[in-house]
């Protein structure tokens, strides 16, 4: 694929992120609210598109982006939910064993990347890293002093849970693994110490 055009996401840009999420169910009803709502908030907005509402009324109300877009010849390709880790408040509250022995002093400052998603004709076609380089220079461009990722740990198949990314890919962008919490997951981290690794 040609160089795709990375795009942090505002409200400007809830067309263009709809059009990611629309061809498959889930994405379609989760808008990347899983982490970000209660369990309560996330069923009850599956279905009505109370998910969606919730994303584009965060993407009104927040200071930092609601992650970045990747757009090639003019057409959306790619998604990357990243944001301060406290953004993240259901996964910090225990819904998730990754994070849970992150310091919360941190929270407001360390950035997750929690979410990529490419739509069934587009994988395979060399959107991810190009995401992921956006995700993380925004997150430079924010100040954060790390950026941290929850992929599947190396050679793990989860069709279900690709979303979350793959270590090695993860690692071939300068992150370290600071923790296995489980044998399917890593916590990786980069530090915000100079030009990332490409």
């Amino acid at each position: 694929m040609a160089e795709v055009e990375i795009r942090p996401v505002g409200a400007d840009q809830l067309t263009e992120v709809g059009q990611v999420f629309s061809p498959e169910r889930a994405t379609r009803h989760c808008w990347c609210m899983a982490f970000c709502s209660t369990g309560r908030q996330f069923a009850a907005g599956w279905y009505g598109g109370g998910n969606r509402r919730r994303f584009e009324s965060m993407a009104v109300s927040e200071s930092a982006p609601m992650g970045v877009l990747a757009v090639h010849e003019g057409q959306p390709v790619g998604w990357c939910a990243c944001g301060p880790r406290a953004r993240y408040k259901a996964a910090l509250a225990g819904r998730s064993s990754v994070l849970s022995r992150r310091p919360a002093a941190e929270d407001d400052h360390v950035w997750l990347i929690a979410c990529i998603i490419v739509p069934p004709d587009r994988r395979g076609s060399g959107v991810v890293v190009p995401l992921l380089r956006g995700a993380i220079s925004l997150a430079l461009a924010s100040a954060a002093p790390a950026i941290e990722a929850w992929p599947l740990a190396h050679g793990v198949r989860r069709p279900a849970m690709t979303h979350v990314g793959r270590e090695r890919v993860f690692a071939r962008l300068g992150f370290v693994a600071i923790e296995r919490p489980s044998a399917e997951r890593v916590l990786m981290r980069l530090e915000a110490l100079g030009t990332p690794v490409w």
